[in-house]
């Protein structure tokens, strides 16, 4: 009867436990079942009673030893709080026979589980099309991303600081979304559990790639801020040398609080895959750091639109009222998926703060971010668009006047350099038109 109770309560305490952090669902129940049983079992060791009834582990509550006639009452086990607020008391009988049955019975009875109450079908379907919606999400921003990875990496002329850093952050949304899968399919495609208790080094070092793929992807928003702000504040600097500060941000920063939080783990909390993240104070050593970049970011944000409104209410801009709205309104919807904004909406609530609108709002539309910055940032931007056209208009002028001058001029194979010359000439930009701010590059959708 006893595990007939937990073959319906871990399923259905899976998916609440899987909407609040990376964990396993059924782990966080497992695992403290197991830490109850083994500390019974290590009482029952040191227990001498010969008389009445020996301590009991009944697969899910620990029955101390007792005297023929007492009424042994016990509160009913810690993972009910999950399903119900009312958390009652189970009662045993030790009689000469023995340990009489737990009564009221039910376990599910006696603990309040109601699966009328229980979220059933309805929730179980709601999960399934949140985890579909941020697959989805990651895999439109993998595609995106590496493509926009393979524009600004051929192009020479769009290799400048402001595209580094954006290559940088396009490189760390692959990452996490390469993370994201590979977490789902170790953590939630197989049927097994026993990685809830015996984990491989591989497990964890997945986890531990995973966590630092998150807080790399945080601290790369920060540096797109913090680059952005400094190009409006400071009118010259050398960027080359703030760049390395950027990549030891970006990178480096990430690195000493994931190794602090792994040498924690190993030393302190080594249970299961290291995913479970619910009630460990050792997951402050990660949330603290994205906190702070997540706020450091929304104060340059509202910065720079400081900025942008003095600018444009500068007498040099000679538009009207309208105009200058617009612009301010589109400048800003830019700015937003660059530096992560939406994530300041649910960062410093309580976890279980609005849990299904949370779900919904950082994973699903969270993982449509690295698309749409893919989009905005490359796909849509002024030199991007402009260098591929002059590559394609280059390429069939090569293509037309190769064909053309192969019927007419054989000869042409052994003074192929002036020709190569002549299309370089034809197609070349003039220093003028190349130079433009990172600044006025960086809003030139507006």
């Amino acid at each position: 009867m006893e595990y007939g109770v937990l073959g319906v309560v871990v399923p259905v305490l899976g998916w609440l436990l899987s909407a609040a952090s990376s964990t396993r669902p059924e782990c966080s129940i497992m695992l403290e079942i197991e830490e109850e049983r083994s500390q019974c079992l290590a009482e029952l060791i040191g227990d001498n009673q010969t008389s009445g009834c020996r301590r009991q582990w009944d697969n899910i509550t620990c029955w101390p030893e007792a005297e023929v006639g007492e009424v042994v009452v016990r509160p009913c086990p810690k993972y009910f709080r999950f399903l119900t607020t009312f958390l009652g008391n189970v009662t045993r009988n030790c009689t000469s026979q023995g340990w009489s049955d737990v009564y009221p019975a039910p376990y599910a009875v006696a603990c309040g589980y109601d699966s009328n109450s229980t979220p059933g079908e309805e929730q179980t379907a709601f999960y399934g099309t949140v985890k579909t919606g941020y697959t989805i999400g990651h895999t439109l921003s993998l595609i995106a991303l590496t493509a926009a990875m393979i524009i600004l990496c051929l192009f020479r002329k769009l290799h400048c600081t402001r595209n580094y850093i954006h290559m940088h952050l396009f490189m760390s949304f692959i990452m996490r979304a390469i993370a994201v899968f590979i977490k789902d399919v170790i953590l939630f495609e197989s049927g097994e559990s026993e990685h809830c208790f015996v984990s491989s080094v591989g497990c964890k070092a997945m986890m531990v790639f995973f966590q630092y793929c998150v807080m790399a992807n945080f601290f790369w928003l920060l540096v797109e801020g913090l680059y952005l702000h400094t190009l409006l504040v400071i009118s010259f600097f050398s960027e080359r040398k703030y760049f390395w500060w950027y990549i030891l941000i970006g990178w480096g920063a990430p690195s000493v609080f994931i190794t602090a939080w792994t040498i924690v783990r190993i030393y302190f909390f080594d249970v299961g895959c290291w995913e479970e993240i619910v009630e460990s104070p050792f997951w402050w050593i990660i949330k603290t750091p994205i906190l702070v970049s997540i706020l450091v970011n929304f104060i340059l944000f509202i910065c720079i639109i400081r900025i942008l409104v003095q600018k444009l209410h500068s007498p040099d801009v000679g538009h009207n009222e309208t105009s200058q709205y617009s612009r301010l309104a589109k400048s800003t919807l830019l700015l937003i998926p660059l530096f992560g904004i939406h994530y300041i909406m649910f960062a410093f609530f309580p976890d279980n703060f609005k849990a299904e609108v949370k779900l919904v709002f950082e994973l699903v539309v969270g993982s449509f971010q690295g698309f749409v910055v893919a989009v905005l940032y490359c796909f849509l931007n002024g030199e991007v668009q402009a260098e591929l056209k002059r590559k394609w208009r280059r390429w069939h002028l090569e293509r037309f006047l190769g064909s053309d001058m192969k019927y007419h001029h054989p000869s042409l194979g052994s003074n192929g350099t002036n020709f190569s010359t002549q299309i370089s000439m034809l197609t070349k930009c003039s220093p003028k038109t190349r130079r433009c701010s990172g600044f006025q590059a960086e809003f030139s959708l507006v």
